[in-house]
């Protein structure tokens, strides 16, 4: 949801207005909070806005530093201008000043004239004993404003190589958010991360969180929860357009193709073109510099490798080693590796990979004279273009080796191991090396560094050469170099997450999950885990996710227990806490119970208290028990909404309080996920 931040006078004003006819003079009322009350803010709820003016924070302490936040922060200010008013026309200067798009200026004729500098400017005019009657004519002008992307700010106009500043550069987080966000991180509790983010959406500083909690869920690899956090960012934006957003995206798109191309071809073909779109609006913007555009050409070179391999991976030798030569994806691939190098000669993956797939060109081309010449109208033409590939791979190589020098004379100057600039050395030395000896010596080296990831990328590189026959004897010695990868491919995880109603309390007036129904509760839950574990295929493994509430909870993890399946018990808060409120209610068997399952199963825990943070105690109608609740659910969102299903133990019947089972059916259901009820009332 976009935020309004609103410049006008306050209350009652008897602003001066002059008749026409005979020059006399009469003071009048205006009434400006009858003005925002009847026009401004039903414009914004039809178009879906939040927002207020400077009348809500004389509370929160400084009021100007609140202000300078709220008109550079909003993403559109509404300025009246009717009366010559110093706060307003002091607002809306520091807004022209800092944002360059998206001010709307309105003002009630017949009083102040509009200042000359702003006097060519649009504005609304609307009546002041019906400013209602403008409502239509306002929701369209704001519209047209983010719909025309325009600058309105005469600063700008006046100076255009002048650049907007960008709001969150000035925005400090909450440090008890950021401690949040670090400890989840540290902890690799990537439901946390999601919650947190998921938190924030009505905070003026989002963006800010927004890119804080992406970044570590990226460097988790967790790329779908990364992938809807980034797209926020973006879509934020009035532009739809955030560099750091479109990097990470760009990157994140190719990751979750990587892993696609096997079950899903067309699914991953259609997330490398998402990825290219991301690189190529980084690539066209001006403001990027070289080692970014670097990046970008890179991204778009490693998605044509990506749809090079597939082509060919399948095929049998002879016939694979033409596709791969033949293939269109092999030369833009090796042109952007190029074009990325060429950006910044100190980027030295780019360099590498243009000068491998040049040993690639060059050798097949050697191999399949006749598959080359197919490629060129004239037999002349395919010598000519074989020759001119031969000297551009001396050309790089020896460009690639300067960019490994330099990297190297950086790192040593300030004490840093690289181990990425060690594995691009011993590349060269793979393309280069003379004796095999030479080339197992320097990847034993460097692998002694390095863990079981960094070997695999190794390898799906080596990999290349070894099924397309380039250097075989070099490859050879490299990959038996990292024999030692022991890396198994590992299974998707499957969540199955559980919701359901604790035992009743002796005290309750209408039964919904009495003892007498607990075995054949526990029945219905253990079919239902069965029957998904059944559907899943070999490559995933089910992981039960709950809480540890007396009822449908602890009967969830026994059954898991009993089925082999495992199980993780989420609490709100720390286990004495939790028994008092869930458990003991129901009786010492219960507790028994609880602590049984608590010794055996990972048990992450929310908060230390029944309070919520300091930086999240403003948002209304929020508690602990729906925050724990979205937290199981964003854990259980890890790997996909396709990778998780909620079983529920529901009456259908609206909840006793905040978070409970119909809150988190609801949640899922509106993210389209799958949803498995019990109904309780028929057991």
């Amino acid at each position: 949801m976009s935020s309004v931040f609103i410049v006008r006078p306050f209350g009652n004003k008897r602003p001066v207005i002059k008749k026409e006819k005979d020059g006399s003079f009469t003071t009048v009322y205006f009434d400006f909070d009858r003005v925002e009350k009847e026009l401004i803010k039903p414009a914004m709820k039809k178009l879906g806005l939040s927002g207020g003016t400077t009348g809500k924070i004389f509370n929160a302490g400084d009021i100007r530093e609140d202000m300078f936040s709220e008109l550079l922060i909003a993403d559109i200010v509404i300025a009246d201008i009717t009366i010559y008013n110093p706060n307003v026309f002091y607002e809306l200067g520091i807004r022209h000043a800092l944002r360059n798009k998206f001010t709307i200026l309105i003002k009630s004729p017949g009083l102040d004239q509009t200042p000359f500098d702003i006097m060519g400017y649009r504005y609304l005019l609307y009546d002041r004993v019906n400013p209602a009657a403008k409502i239509d004519e306002l929701v369209r002008s704001i519209s047209e404003t983010l719909q025309e992307n325009r600058t309105d700010s005469p600063v700008f106009n006046v100076l255009p190589h002048l650049l907007p500043q960008e709001p969150e550069s000035y925005i400090a987080l909450p440090q008890d958010y950021v401690d949040e966000v670090r400890v989840a991180a540290d902890s690799k509790f990537v439901g946390k991360l999601s919650l947190l983010a998921h938190e924030v959406e009505k905070f003026q500083w989002r963006i800010s969180a927004w890119k804080l909690v992406g970044e570590e869920l990226f460097r988790l690899k967790k790329y779908h929860s990364a992938k809807e956090i980034m797209r926020k960012v973006i879509s934020s934006r009035k532009n739809k357009k955030d560099l750091y957003a479109h990097d990470r995206l760009s990157t994140i798109y190719q990751r979750l193709a990587e892993k696609k191309f096997d079950s899903d071809p067309n699914e991953a073909k259609s997330l490398l073109t998402q990825s290219d779109i991301s690189a190529e609006i980084i690539i066209k913007d001006k403001q990027v510099n070289s080692r970014q555009r670097a990046e970008a050409y890179t991204l778009i070179a490693r998605n044509h490798k990506s749809r090079w391999i597939f082509e060919w991976k399948n095929l049998n030798n002879d016939v694979l080693q033409k596709k791969a030569l033949q293939s269109p994806h092999l030369m833009n691939a090796y042109e952007n590796y190029r074009k990325g190098f060429m950006q910044n000669l100190n980027h030295y993956y780019s360099g590498y990979n243009a000068v491998e797939l040049l040993y690639i060109i060059t050798g097949l081309a050697e191999k399949h004279p006749d598959a080359w010449e197919d490629l060129y109208d004239e037999k002349e033409e395919a010598e000519r273009k074989l020759i001119r590939f031969k000297k551009e791979k001396e050309k790089l190589l020896a460009a690639f080796q300067f960019s490994i020098d330099s990297a190297r004379a950086q790192t040593k100057s300030i004490g840093k191991k690289d181990v990425w600039l060690d594995l691009a050395e011993a590349d060269l030395i793979h393309l280069t090396a003379k004796s095999q000896g030479r080339v197992s010596t320097k990847y034993n080296s460097v692998f002694s560094d390095a863990d079981e990831l960094t070997k695999e990328s190794v390898m799906k590189q080596l990999n290349i050469f070894k099924s397309l026959e380039i250097l075989p004897e070099n490859t050879a010695a490299a990959l038996d170099s990292i024999h030692e990868l022991t890396r198994k491919e590992e299974k998707t995880e499957y969540y199955l997450l559980f919701t359901g109603h604790m035992i009743d309390k002796k005290e309750r007036e209408v039964p919904r999950f009495p003892p007498e129904k607990e075995k054949a509760v526990t029945q219905s839950i253990r079919a239902k885990i069965i029957e998904i574990q059944n559907e899943l295929g070999p490559n995933k493994k089910l992981i039960g996710i709950t809480g540890g509430a007396c009822g449908g909870d602890i009967i969830f993890h026994e059954q898991c227990k009993d089925l082999g399946v495992t199980s993780r018990m989420f609490l709100a808060v720390p286990a004495p806490l939790f028994k008092i409120k869930s458990v003991a209610f129901a009786g010492n068997d219960w507790i028994k119970r609880f602590d049984a399952l608590y010794e055996e199963l990972d048990h992450p825990v929310l908060s230390d208290t029944l309070e919520l943070p300091h930086w999240l105690r403003n948002k209304r109608d929020y508690k602990i028990w729906q925050r724990n609740n979205l937290w199981e659910l964003y854990f259980s969102l890890a790997n996909g909404i396709s990778n998780m299903t909620l079983l529920a133990v529901w009456d259908k019947q609206k909840s006793d309080g905040p978070g409970g089972t119909e809150d988190m059916v609801k949640q899922v259901k509106d993210r389209g996920g799958k949803v498995e009820i019990i109904d309780i009332r028929k057991i």
